[in-house]
């Protein structure tokens, strides 16, 4: 029998969509998430090229109740589409007022932008909240860690937020600053909170790495910023926290631990 190019290529075509279905169907079967349908309350604009999605999920009880430390994310399904969000309110929202909120930046082809085209009603699927958060028991108690730096780069600023809002104590401590990145102005989420989170205790460092001429905070990256003034008197009682792109996570975490301060109080969510 003769085999031509054409039919061992359609075999093979054949053999790969089989192998391929299998698989598919593999990872269905172990997929073990419990999905909560829950729906969209609003979506608005957080900023230029940020959303602000709000969920309701005072019908879930369960769902509401897993969400128990600030850094918590959950995984969020539409249809066939799924992505991972960080919870940007605080654990007390979903008790108090029956929603999970979250920072969204709709990247083209995304499921981000597909939730950030979704309207009130629309229903989602979510997962329980994952995750440890942020362990702030490793930064505590305040007396003894006196200096906190909390570093935010554009939609990470989303669990930054719960955090702030759900306290540590920052009022607390001696040296509370949160270095926060963006592109502009127009790009930096929750302004609008700024002055409710200084009356906490953060001390709030707003770095844009392509500010106007008018701007005259600091400019470029929060790794260069903080760089610039560190200011960081007692390593052994400082602490950090970190959400945003790697590299500026690890050049941050590179400039702490060659200052002295201990790996382990360097806290993230992921």
């Amino acid at each position: 029998m003769t085999v031509t190019k054409s039919s061992a290529l359609r075999h093979l075509s054949r053999l790969v969509l089989r192998r391929g279905l299998a698989v598919s169907a593999a990872a269905l079967r172990h997929d073990t998430t419990v999905w909560t349908p829950t729906p969209l309350v609003k979506v608005s604009s957080a900023a230029e090229s940020l959303f602000l999605v709000t969920v309701d999920v005072s019908r879930s009880p369960e769902l509401a109740a897993s969400y128990t430390s600030a850094g918590q994310y959950l995984h969020l399904r539409r249809r066939d589409r799924r992505t991972v969000l960080a919870i940007s309110s605080p654990p007390s929202i979903a008790a108090s007022s029956g929603v999970f909120e979250f920072l969204v930046k709709p990247i083209a082809g995304s499921t981000a932008e597909l939730l950030c085209e979704l309207r009130r009603g629309d229903v989602v699927e979510l997962s329980s909240a994952v995750g440890g958060g942020f362990d702030v028991d490793r930064i505590s108690p305040p007396d003894k860690y006196q200096t906190v730096l909390i570093f935010a780069t554009g939609s990470g600023i989303s669990p930054i937020r719960s955090l702030i809002e759900t306290g540590f104590d920052a009022d607390k401590r001696k040296d509370v600053r949160l270095y926060y990145g963006a592109t502009n102005l127009n790009r930096m989420a929750y302004r609008e909170r700024f002055q409710e989170w200084k009356s906490t205790g953060v001390n709030i460092v707003p770095v844009l790495s392509h500010a106007d001429d008018t701007w005259r905070g600091e400019r470029g990256f929060v790794q260069d910023a903080f760089a610039r003034v560190k200011r960081i008197l007692s390593p052994e009682s400082t602490g950090a926290v970190l959400c945003g792109y790697r590299k500026m996570a690890e050049e941050v975490t590179s400039i702490l631990v060659s200052d002295g301060v201990a790996s382990e109080k360097i806290l993230k969510n992921f």
